[in-house]
């Protein structure tokens, strides 16, 4: 009974310690990015404010791309604050096990602390896009309905997918360094291939296969639905969305504790 009292112990003592690594590497990574910078987290809003200007001229004006009755800026603003979250969090976690190959090679702890870390690092810089689109919202008097109650369910979808594909191209990434110029690449055509400047509707049923197997495409849509026009979202879209996330979550997971007793020795 006291051995296992003292086990107990222990590992209450060894999760305390890790999550207290967590917040730590989080806060690095914040103060890292905004430390010694004039504008601070406002260039978390400016991205994302930057990229709705050049799509509202280029797709809205432009093209003429409908959205839906929707006033264009917030249409594509809604899409844009999940997805610069997770081109962000993608982008610099690939990196982030080479970033700490100090603490990777000297130490024992769970590595996938460090991709978690660059994901939690960017939860600052979703708060502050989304307080400017409570502010469009105010701005073109478009209030919330109840289906904006399913907004944390998007919001843990977004997550986990960003996560796991995190984990996925930051293990991957200390065996073969092509990796990071490839998810660079990669999200810049990503960022078409989900309805962020259109809605899915749009889309031909002939190609509506392809965006159905990106997540991200119920995710974005998900948000502008139950936020911007008051209404359900495409439950199918969105039950497939949430099975190849969780799916995905856990291949990636499984994938990194398989690989982690090697990064040491690789790194």
């Amino acid at each position: 009974m006291t051995d296992r009292v003292l086990t107990d112990h222990a590992e209450r003592i060894s999760a305390a310690a890790y999550w207290e690594l967590l917040v730590n590497l989080t806060k690095r990574e914040v103060m890292g990015r905004y430390t010694q910078s004039i504008f601070g987290v406002g260039w978390a809003i400016a991205q994302p404010l930057a990229t709705m200007a050049v799509f509202t001229f280029v797709f809205s004006r432009l093209a003429k791309i409908p959205s839906g009755g929707a006033p264009y800026p917030v249409f594509a603003y809604a899409a844009l604050v999940p997805w610069f979250f997770f081109s962000n969090s993608v982008n610099s976690g690939t990196l982030s096990l080479i970033t700490y190959r100090n603490i990777v090679t000297k130490t024992y702890f769970p590595r996938e602390i460090i991709p978690f870390a660059q994901v939690c690092s960017r939860l600052l810089d979703f708060a502050s896009a989304a307080a400017l689109f409570a502010l469009l919202m105010i701005y073109y008097r478009m209030p919330l309905g109840p289906w904006a109650l399913l907004t944390p369910a998007f919001f843990v979808l977004l997550v986990l997918f960003t996560t796991g594909v995190t984990l996925a191209t930051s293990a991957v990434n200390v065996f073969y360094r092509d990796v990071n110029p490839v998810v660079q690449i990669g999200l810049q055509l990503w960022l078409y291939l989900t309805p962020v400047a259109y809605s899915l509707s749009q889309v031909s049923g002939k190609y509506r296969w392809l965006f159905v197997l990106n997540p991200l495409s119920a995710i974005v849509e998900g948000f502008r639905s139950v936020l911007v026009f008051g209404r359900a979202p495409d439950w199918t879209l969105t039950a497939i969305s949430a099975a190849m996330t969780l799916a995905l979550f856990l291949c990636a997971f499984l994938m990194f504790k398989r690989m982690d007793k090697y990064f040491a020795d690789v790194i």
